[in-house]
């Protein structure tokens, strides 16, 4: 079993994508934290205080200003920062994480039936915790990937309503991730 699985409380988990949404996502129901933003310079003090409020917290790479997306990137991240995991489109990061003892998720992107298949493959090869589906608005996929994957499925992108978020859980997805405050 993979372990974020353990760690999912409530299935909407809140992408926080500006600095002034991130107190909205610590008051919100979600147990998990996705923050894509901050620099080198606050991603410490964002992290802890998500920790603080006894979420988990991931980390999108290669959206933290002036932290490079690379191997001594991840190092510094877990040996300094200490999320619960990493959040990337790369594979060379997913494989850092892993190797730096951090939960990885892979965000993949799906736009057609070739990325599907090749962002299985890749994954396979990284050993995420699990795999973001973009856009999470895809049930049919959804329910594909669920069945072409042991890994766990995390929808994201696109999601508007609840309705929606419905759709992908029960095609199929651990959890969806939103980012718009309203549906945390």
């Amino acid at each position: 079993m993979y372990p974020i699985v353990d760690l999912v409380e409530n299935q909407t988990i809140a992408t926080v994508k500006k600095e002034e949404d991130l107190e909205l996502a610590l008051q919100s129901e979600t147990n998990i934290v996705f923050l894509l933003t901050g620099s080198l310079f606050n991603i410490d003090e964002l992290v802890q205080k998500v920790k603080a409020a006894g979420k988990h917290v991931f980390v999108h790479m290669e959206f933290i200003e002036g932290l490079a997306p690379d191997k001594t990137g991840v190092a510094y991240m877990a040996n300094n920062i200490k999320p619960t995991g990493l959040i990337s489109t790369k594979s060379n990061l997913i494989r850092a994480a892993k190797e730096s003892h951090l939960m990885a998720i892979q965000r993949m992107f799906l736009i057609d039936n070739n990325a599907v298949y090749r962002g299985i493959k890749g994954a396979e090869q990284s050993q995420p915790d699990a795999i973001e589906v973009m856009p999470g608005i895809m049930p049919r996929v959804i329910r594909e990937m669920t069945n072409m994957t042991p890994l766990p499925i995390i929808a994201g992108g696109l999601v508007s309503n609840q309705e929606e978020i419905d759709e992908a859980l029960r095609a199929g997805a651990l959890a969806v991730s939103v980012g718009t405050s309203k549906l945390w």
